[in-house]
């Protein structure tokens, strides 16, 4: 076995879950960059799995592999950053534990992560929310269930992985009602229930016998096959009351609406609500208030573009100096002669 199959070995086995505590989902995460950096190796660099040595693992190749996967794989540029991560990870760890391999750890742990450009937050609002929870049908089993899932994600901000992974010990129907979510890297918060999602809430957790002692510790949602629901299986049933949806109402829901899109539009109903961002930091669980600004930025932006296109016919157009010259060098020429402070 090759020094770099030993290495990563110890770094997933021990290191990760062990030291660091790591969650599955982070171990998935930094699984899955190195799988592409072996297949890479392999497809690219004409290296077998079982021949990849640690002075492999080094700054050149790393680069070429970022590179690979934006240009053929088609990756965005978040997903580029979270794969170097990976890898800044397993640097920091080698050159601890491994002195031998110090300069190819250093090196790598000088890569910059990618800066994207700033986009808009693409979610949609109450209107459009109430809209899609419109085409599910509560009358069978399976529409309680995802009616009582989107209604729960919108009113308190969860994330996907998070939903998921609520099982009957979570939930307290006690007043004050509220669920104990279990966030990334371990952290716990509380959300409050509604008041007035609590009766819909209530009705699913006595059907389902959530809260039977017997059931505690089983997800609250399960798939048709009485199985813990997935993030894909989420994202699919989502789909169908969306482009439902999207053909009675196409300028409410927003293209690729996905279920983080569900947290996204939470966010903007708060912020456009005047909700302090604090408040809404800690009910979407965010570390940083920094992560929690896009919301209260995306918001400013909405109500500054509203004002302009309110605005357009109450102010003249200002027309230009050099619109009364022929030629922008005449303007130029001309330039002095006018006061354009």
């Amino acid at each position: 076995m090759k020094d770099f199959a030993k290495i990563i070995s110890k770094y997933f086995t021990r290191y990760l879950t062990d030291d660091r505590g790591c969650s599955s989902q982070t171990i998935d995460t930094y699984r899955y960059a190195f799988m592409q950096f072996i297949e890479y190796m392999d497809k690219v660099k004409k290296v077998k799995p079982e021949n990849i040595t640690m002075k492999a693992v080094n700054y050149n190749n790393v680069i070429d592999y970022l590179l690979w996967i934006e240009q053929c794989l088609h990756v965005s540029i978040s997903t580029r950053n979270i794969r170097l991560a990976a890898f800044k990870g397993f640097a920091s760890y080698v050159k601890y534990e491994y002195p031998e391999y110090l300069q190819e750890a250093a090196q790598i742990l000088k890569i910059k992560s990618k800066k994207k450009e700033s986009c808009e937050v693409s979610y949609t609002t109450h209107e459009g929310m109430k809209y899609i929870l419109q085409q599910i049908d509560r009358g069978t089993n399976t529409g309680l269930r995802d009616y009582t899932m989107f209604t729960l994600m919108y009113s308190t901000g969860i994330r996907v992985s998070e939903l998921i992974n609520i099982r009957g010990q979570d939930v307290s129907m006690s007043t004050p009602k509220s669920i104990t979510i279990h966030g990334k890297g371990g952290k716990v918060r509380y959300v409050a229930i509604v008041k007035q999602f609590a009766p819909i809430f209530e009705h699913y957790l006595n059907q389902n016998k959530c809260l039977l002692p017997q059931n505690l510790c089983n997800c609250i949602f399960t798939n048709h096959s009485k199985e813990q629901f997935t993030r894909q299986g989420i994202n699919q049933r989502l789909k169908i009351y969306v482009d439902k949806a999207r053909e009675q109402y196409p300028q409410l829901i927003p293209a690729n609406f996905s279920p983080h899109k569900i947290r996204h539009s939470t966010a903007m109903a708060l912020m456009e609500e005047g909700t302090e961002l604090i408040i809404v930091r800690d009910l979407l669980g965010h570390s940083s208030v920094q992560t929690t600004e896009i919301y209260a930025k995306a918001s400013t932006a909405r109500k500054r573009k509203a004002i302009e296109e309110h605005s357009n016919d109450l102010v003249d157009r200002e027309q230009p100096l050099w619109e009364n010259n022929s030629t922008v060098l005449e303007w130029l020429k001309g330039l002095g002669k006018h006061n354009i402070m």
